[in-house]
């Protein structure tokens, strides 16, 4: 019988409290470390279900210790790790081994090594040897406003998502801190480079509509959608995790009960004319939330006419315009004007992974 589904960051705190933390201290006493899950994964967002189970999925925990001790100390707790560790937590095997495609799968120590000897999933880091793999900056030392903007809103969310369990370093507590969400004026931005992307197209989705393209028309909406949603995550200053969970963690904002019906009938709606009504709609209430921000003068949050054409708009660049004079710093000011951040201009699954190939598109 399968035990009761807890969820993985919720499970392996307690493979921490309750097998972690007992053997490093009956082991190794005298070791300053500390203990978190962070980075990637739906476990370390709060997302995952039973279906995350089948790969990747587990008691985990990622320890972290100074440079020399990682040096000295790395095979000795990793050998007694597999040692001393219990075979099952709450039900739940601390052992894996591994799909054809390479992802990991709990299974039982004795399949996957043919001994007692665990094969764990608690991996031995340093703090700036982990936050140098998502990030591409020390954020330790000064951050710039190009560091900020070079990296996706989902690297800087699996460093400050997650739970730290225990931070003897007192490292990981300050950089989560620093990087819980943008600088000010970078903030300011990248909400103007939001609004500059609604301001591209919002006239299009009517366009297309109107010359026949219902199929256009409704990806346009989709488009349309999907940013008004972004410049809402950035209008509650919370990151925005990568696709497959930007709805779900949209509806944890303020505003999701009011927009999810509205956004879900624009994506519904049989003809362009029905949709410009539920856009019109979700337009406004985005206006109103940025004249409640309170960072620039109240902006008129009524749609009107483009131009002599049947379609209706907010004129999002009034409030790219708006936005920008109110920035401070002139690092953010000689920032590109419309590039904003590395996913506001990259849409694409595969490149967000290879931040240092973009980096020249920052550079003067």
């Amino acid at each position: 019988m399968n035990p009761p589904f807890i969820q993985g960051l919720e499970l392996s705190e307690l493979f921490y409290t309750e097998a972690v933390k007992p053997i490093l201290a009956r082991c190794f006493p005298d070791l300053v470390y500390s203990a978190a899950l962070l980075g990637a994964g739906s476990d370390v967002l709060g997302f995952d279900t039973p279906q995350s189970m089948d790969h990747d999925w587990g008691p985990r925990v990622m320890l972290f210790f100074t440079a020399a001790d990682h040096t000295v100390y790395h095979d000795a707790i990793d050998q007694t790790l597999r040692r001393e560790l219990p075979g099952t937590i709450h039900g739940y095997s601390t052992s894996f081994g591994h799909h054809e495609d390479g992802t990991t799968v709990m299974a039982d120590a004795a399949a996957t090594t043919g001994s007692r000897t665990v094969n764990h999933r608690v991996t031995i880091l340093t703090v700036q040897g982990f936050l140098e793999s998502i990030l591409t900056f020390d954020p330790t030392g000064d951050v710039r406003a190009v560091d900020w903007v070079r990296v996706p809103d989902y690297r800087l969310l699996m460093v400050t998502a997650g739970r730290v369990f225990h931070d003897g370093l007192d490292q990981l507590e300050r950089v989560r801190a620093k990087l819980r969400y943008y600088p000010d004026d970078v903030w300011r931005y990248l909400l103007a480079v939001q609004w500059r992307r609604v301001a591209q197209e919002e006239a299009f989705m009517g366009r297309c509509g109107q010359v026949g393209d219902d199929l256009g028309s409704r990806l346009v909406a989709g488009r349309l959608v999907r940013d008004l949603m972004r410049l809402c995550f950035l209008m509650e200053r919370r990151y925005a995790p990568y696709i497959k969970w930007f709805g779900s963690a949209f509806a944890q904002l303020d505003c999701a009960s009011d927009l999810t019906p509205v956004f879900e009938r624009v994506l519904a709606a049989d003809s362009w004319q029905e949709r410009q009504t539920h856009l019109t709609t979700a337009y406004e209430h985005v206006a109103e939330k940025h004249n409640a921000l309170g960072i620039t003068d109240p902006l008129p949050a009524q749609v009107a006419q483009f131009h002599s054409r049947p379609f209706w708009v907010i004129h999002a660049d009034r409030f790219v315009e708006t936005i920008r004079a109110t920035l401070q710093s002139d690092d953010v000011r000689a920032l590109p004007e419309h590039l904003g951040s590395f996913d506001q201009f990259v849409d694409s699954t595969d490149a967000l992974r290879y931040l240092e190939r973009f980096r020249a598109l920052y550079s003067p």
